[in-house]
């Protein structure tokens, strides 16, 4: 490296992105930039380089006892800045791994709930192509409810994979409007399809014009959710009912069931995604643990809250709120 006017650095700083990049001390007392009144130490460890530190000598190069302690100090330094580097490659190494594991977990439960419907669908439908002139009307009746069953059931997961996806990709626009709660629980309930004709789904609402501040299609599938768990996990004979009122300034809406209810320890948990907790379901279909993680991010994005309580004396009631809406009378 030349050691002429042309070669010196115009500051302090272009010195340190000097010394930072070639890993060696410049400035006075050095045969590279003498002339200059500051002395430049790397910052490295284990062939990671880190920085530059300049100390200001002013006229006379620093003496050695002073330099090995400047030494010891920069060395101090760039234990602790590797250090901390470390640590956040090890949790950015963790977290990946995390994701990754969720990813498994969701590619493996999505496969599993997708063939079972589909190989239900597809064995009645050849049933039917095969044996549909020797089939009599009751049990064609049973069968086309059955492919309709499953059908919604899958459409309901591809709608909360594709809501997952787009909250996790930060493309999830809540676009409020003031709407009917009425009007909601309808659009919901016919998504819903019950396990017999005895499973009974009532709605109380004694105000026909309760108005809430929403986005209708993220709450319709919240409804769909929470009741599609209530129709799941709990008997054939079983009754739910949804409840709509206000409370002030909130509107108060309630999914509750009289199945076996969900074990206190569970309670805390069962809005994380992907936990299915310990109950089985009759019809043998798992549940990938998406539904309720989905209602309290789609409710939180509304400044609601989303609860679970015991409906005494045994089932279970999903509570969640919305902001109350008002009727703009233009004039």
């Amino acid at each position: 490296m030349e050691n002429g006017p042309s070669s010196i650095p115009q500051s302090c700083e272009q010195i340190a992105l000097q010394v930072t990049k070639n890993n060696v001390k410049e400035g006075k007392g050095t045969d590279i930039y003498p002339e200059s009144d500051y002395v430049f130490f790397p910052i490295c460890k284990n062939g990671r380089n880190y920085g530059a530190i300049g100390i200001f000598v002013e006229g006379k190069p620093i003496d050695s006892f002073n330099e090995s302690i400047v030494v010891s100090v920069i060395g101090e330094c760039a234990i602790a800045i590797d250090g901390i580097l470390n640590a956040k490659e090890s949790e950015r190494t963790a977290v990946l791994a995390k994701n990754e594991q969720l990813r498994a977990n969701l590619l493996r439960s999505i496969s599993h709930d997708l063939r079972t419907p589909l190989t239900s669908i597809s064995g009645n439908a050849s049933n039917l192509i095969s044996n549909g002139k020797d089939i009599d009307d009751a049990t064609k009746k049973q069968i086309y409810e059955d492919i309709y069953a499953d059908s919604l059931w899958l459409i309901n997961l591809v709608e909360n994979l594709l809501a997952v996806t787009r909250l996790e990709e930060g493309r999830m626009n809540i676009n409020l409007t003031t709407e009917l709660i009425g009007d909601v629980i309808a659009e919901a309930l016919k998504h819903v399809h019950t396990k017999s004709e005895k499973q009974k789904i009532t709605v109380i609402q004694p105000d026909d014009l309760l108005l809430a501040k929403m986005d209708a299609r993220l709450i319709v599938q919240v409804l769909i959710n929470l009741l599609d768990n209530a129709v799941k996990y709990t008997p054939s004979d079983s009754q739910i009912t949804i409840t709509a009122k206000r409370n002030g300034e909130t509107v108060c809406i309630s999914v509750a069931d009289n199945g076996n209810g969900i074990a206190d320890e569970q309670k805390s948990r069962v809005f994380d995604m992907f936990y299915t907790g310990a109950n089985k379901i009759v019809d043998c279909r798992r549940s990938i643990g998406l539904g309720l993680s989905l209602c309290k991010s789609i409710i939180n994005a509304h400044g609601g809250e989303i609860t679970i309580t015991d409906n005494v004396p045994h089932g279970a009631i999903f509570t969640f709120t919305l902001p109350v809406g008002e009727v703009e009378i233009h004039e």
